[in-house]
């Protein structure tokens, strides 16, 4: 993100998809697929952030490389606001506070930025790809020295840390004294080119598509071996899609029976077996697809799937759920919690103890960093991983 000059144009660059990133140790904010930190808490402060093309705030707009952007911004009390947006490369930009204004001290209501005759505009820049934006707002003015600096004349901080990672790790520290009160915040999406979306295969013509049809009338076997074995017709409906190329392998989509929710059928390339996901967990999948790579392919900490889900029976806390497992890692869901993704050490800890039927019970957020290592969090109790080391605690 270079810096401007009052007649050049501030650019926005592209951010991945942030999850399970670093939280303050002692704030212990929650981790969602849509944020980078969020107060554990309902803080009495709010912000809210948004881009010009959508002004809810939960839209993924597209922008090109060169266009004038601008950032809404509103918060319901006086608070110090911290613009930041992370490109794909890894570089992190902090573009307000900045040296054009004269205080990042904002009043409660409706904010843009720039503001009208502002001394800098906001331009997108490459590369193509998934932009967030975060904001953060404190009612203490933060010390952002170990992150940004301003370097000679320049207007705009030279950022030291490295990737959506580095930033999380280091916001962690910088709110970790202050109350879970005292600081909250926000993000929104937006693409820079034209970015993938979720996998559409072509429409569905009038006459029906069959288990694993492709559209030049082919199938694909493990597809159609997978409706049979799991008597596709009372679990996974009827296909909505054909059966089409998805990363490096296929896909298909059905409209699920009652309760199961939408479906779709996953087929890793060079497997010989495809296997289901359903309901809330397909939309977890995708929703994690979708903020890491812009749903081009499934996302890289999960992989494709590697077993069909499972229904989890009531467990010693009295709660029930879905279990699916895949290449890297594995999707829980319950009512009760939600759906949450656990991986590496503290996924093989956690099921060696006998998963959500153990003491530990279901997970109650995503699996996250925590002073530089992996941890998460149970109904019963959490793991934490020192030097590679899962260890694990009862509450």
């Amino acid at each position: 993100m270079s810096n401007p000059t009052p007649s050049s144009y501030k650019r926005i660059c592209v951010i991945s998809a942030l999850l399970g990133l670093a939280a303050p140790a002692l704030a212990a904010p929650k981790i969602s697929a849509q944020s980078i930190i969020v107060n554990p808490t309902q803080p009495e402060l709010n912000v809210q952030v948004w881009t010009n093309r959508d002004a809810s705030g939960e839209g993924n707009p597209t922008y090109q490389i060169g266009e004038r952007i601008s950032v809404g911004l509103k918060t319901n009390a006086d608070a110090y606001i911290y613009l930041f947006n992370v490109n794909a490369d890894g570089n992190i930009d902090l573009f307000f506070p900045n040296r054009y204004e004269d205080s990042n001290y904002v009043q409660a209501g409706t904010r843009v930025f720039p503001r009208s005759g502002a001394k800098y505009n906001l331009s997108v820049g490459g590369p193509n790809g998934q932009d967030k934006l975060l904001a953060v707002a404190s009612t203490t003015e933060l010390s952002l020295n170990d992150i940004a600096t301003f370097e000679g004349q320049q207007n705009f901080a030279t950022i030291s840390v490295q990737g959506q990672d580095g930033l999380a790790q280091a916001l962690s520290i910088v709110v970790n004294p202050l109350p879970d009160n005292a600081w909250v915040t926000d993000t929104a999406f937006f693409r820079v080119g034209n970015v993938a979306q979720t996998p559409q295969p072509q429409p569905t013509p009038a006459a029906q598509i069959q288990p694993g049809q492709r559209q030049d009338g082919s199938f694909d076997s493990a597809m159609v071996d997978a409706y049979a074995r799991l008597k596709g017709d009372e679990s996974l409906g009827q296909a909505t899609t054909y059966a089409a190329a998805w990363g490096d392998g296929f896909w298909q989509k059905f409209n699920g029976i009652g309760a199961y929710g939408d479906a779709a059928l996953l087929h890793a390339n060079g497997s010989s077996r495809s296997y289901s996901v359903h309901g809330r967990l397909l939309a977890r999948y995708l929703a994690l697809a979708g903020a890491e790579n812009g749903a081009t392919r499934p996302p890289s900490r999960l992989g494709w799937a590697a077993g069909d889900e499972k229904v989890i029976p009531q467990n010693l806390y009295g709660t029930t759920g879905l279990y699916g497992f895949f290449q890297n890692g594995a999707l829980y869901d319950s009512q009760k919690y939600g759906t949450f993704w656990l991986t590496g050490p503290v996924l093989k800890s956690y099921q060696g103890l006998g998963g959500s039927g153990s003491f530990l019970g279901f997970p109650t957020r995503d699996q996250y960093m925590l002073n530089g290592a992996w941890a998460a969090d149970f109904e019963g109790g959490t793991i934490r991983t020192v030097n590679g080391v899962a260890r694990i605690y009862r509450r």
